[in-house]
């Protein structure tokens, strides 16, 4: 009888649990089970295996093969347990040596040529393996993302020859070096824009204190143009950042190299559906609040959105984070993201235009504005009016400010915060508003009146704070001053009655 035990990994949301392969060799008539939870993709994997050990020149053992993927309760999906199961074999059946197996973990899906095949997830996995003190064998596609984990150890492979010879200390597989990856960001500039200096002013306050924003204007006055310059402006990213934002990408195997250290930028059209928004399925994926994590995520047209499908935005802009819970299992995904959307004031888009197009009835209007809740504004911090440029702003040969010198100024506001507090402004909690943004005699003053006036909630009163502290840190400012409430309540378009 022959038994090997290797290592691996699995995937339960940004987790990447312990896998530990287990192969047993028995006498009986062939078979070839595999147990432990494991779903349709890990099942097909016997007869990859064993097309990939046939066509690689080995014996595949006529004898009872039992394949245990420990822990049972742990569901079990994709092909990256391919390899592990491949090399078992070898190992239980004494084609190669098995005392180097603990040193590494594996993960990689075989092809029937016995050529190794990208695996998603890998940089999640690479985190965890390193913390264990392991090093991991990958196919050399998944190698490129793994290695940027720094101080990770990672050898990839092309084929599962390539493993063998290294298991047997005929051939060595060279060290992935830690990647350092340095791609420029490609953003479209700001220097395109033309007018729209409120527009271009809330923007610059919300990169430096990383609030969100609703823009309302009529069709054609820049605000998708706005939105999509926006990542442009933000903060470099650290590195830990980055490691996140690439290990959720990783998970939905969409991690480019070229992204390193790009602040994502995720638009999904109005017919996206709740799941696809928050992430699911029945192995649990991120969906498109996760995906811009560390980056922005850009709602057009927000009021076609389905209501239920805006609903679901609520909790994660306030934790930062979603859980998924199925009935088997439940998965975290981080979603600390900036959310930049966009509508028209009126169902025709026309309302306020100077143009006088507009046919819309008061009641018509107030259901379009309805479809977006009251709660989900209020979390909203700032909120603004994009109206048409005036023909002699539009058909000027003036060029607008580059992004170049609006990014230096969020990133001088936002290095104030990070000395100050260790957090954007956004970030703060109440009791940290209380300590950091109260304002001066004439702000308190100024902030009352509003607060009657507009009926604010204890939430929108905080964000005013927060804004208020943001446009401070742009001015070089270490208090917060009556100016700078004046200026963060003008940014709640739609705590005013339509």
């Amino acid at each position: 009888m022959g038994l090997a035990v290797l290592h691996s990994r699995g995937l339960a949301g940004m987790d990447a649990p312990p896998v530990t392969v287990e192969v047993h060799l028995a006498n009986g008539l062939p078979n070839f089970t595999i147990v432990g939870l494991p779903e349709a993709e890990v099942k097909e994997s016997k007869d990859r295996v064993r097309a990939a050990l046939q066509n690689a020149h080995f014996e595949f053992p006529a004898r009872r093969i039992t394949v245990n993927l420990a822990p049972a309760d742990l569901p079990k999906e994709s092909g990256r347990f391919d390899l592990p199961i491949a090399l078992g074999i070898l190992a239980a059946s004494g084609q190669i040596p098995a005392e180097r197996l603990d040193r590494y973990e594996f993960a990689g899906e075989l092809a029937l040529t016995g050529e190794l095949r990208p695996i998603r997830g890998a940089l999640a996995m690479t985190l965890k393996a390193c913390r264990d003190g392991r090093a991991f064998v990958l196919p050399q596609e998944s190698a490129t993302e793994a290695a940027l984990v720094q101080q990770a150890e990672i050898y990839p492979a092309a084929t599962l020859l390539e493993v063998c010879a290294h298991l047997t200390g005929r051939r060595s597989l060279a060290r992935c070096a830690t990647s350092t990856i340095d791609h420029p960001q490609a953003h479209p500039d700001f220097i395109d824009v033309k007018g729209q200096a409120q527009a271009k002013r809330v923007l610059e306050v919300a990169a430096a204190g990383g609030h969100s924003v609703l823009m309302s204007g009529p069709p054609g006055t820049g605000k998708s143009m706005l939105a999509t310059r926006f990542p442009g402006i933000l903060p470099q990213m650290t590195d830990d950042e980055a490691l996140e934002s690439a290990a959720i990408a990783s998970l939905n195997g969409s991690f480019r190299p070229e992204h390193w250290k790009c602040r994502p930028f995720r638009a999904p059209h109005h017919t996206a559906s709740g799941v696809a928004l928050v992430g699911g399925g029945a192995t649990p994926r991120p969906g498109e609040i996760s995906l811009a994590h560390h980056g922005v995520l850009f709602l057009d047209e927000l009021p076609e959105f389905s209501r239920s499908v805006l609903e679901v935005l609520r909790e994660p802009l306030e934790s930062g984070r979603i859980t998924i819970s199925r009935a088997a299992r439940q998965a975290d995904f981080p979603a600390r993201f900036q959310l930049i959307a966009a509508m028209n004031p009126c169902p025709c888009g026309y309302l306020g235009h100077h143009n006088g197009k507009c046919r819309c009835t008061p009641d018509q209007v107030a259901r379009y504005r309805g479809r977006i809740s009251g709660p989900l504004l209020d979390r909203i911090d700032l909120q603004i009016e994009v109206p048409a440029l005036p023909e002699e702003e539009l058909t000027s040969a003036a060029r607008g400010e580059p992004s170049a010198a609006i990014r230096a100024r969020v990133e001088a506001a936002r290095q104030r915060q990070m000395q100050r507090q260790g957090k954007p402004n956004a970030l703060l909690s109440p009791h940290e508003v209380d300590l950091l943004c109260t304002p001066d005699a004439a702000g308190t003053e100024l902030l009352k009146q509003a607060l009657h006036r507009l009926g604010l909630s204890a939430r929108a009163y905080h964000r005013i704070l927060k804004v208020a502290r943001s446009i401070a840190d742009l001015a070089g400012s270490d208090g917060v001053k009556s100016p700078h409430i004046a200026e963060a309540v003008q940014y709640r378009r739609f705590d005013r009655n339509p």
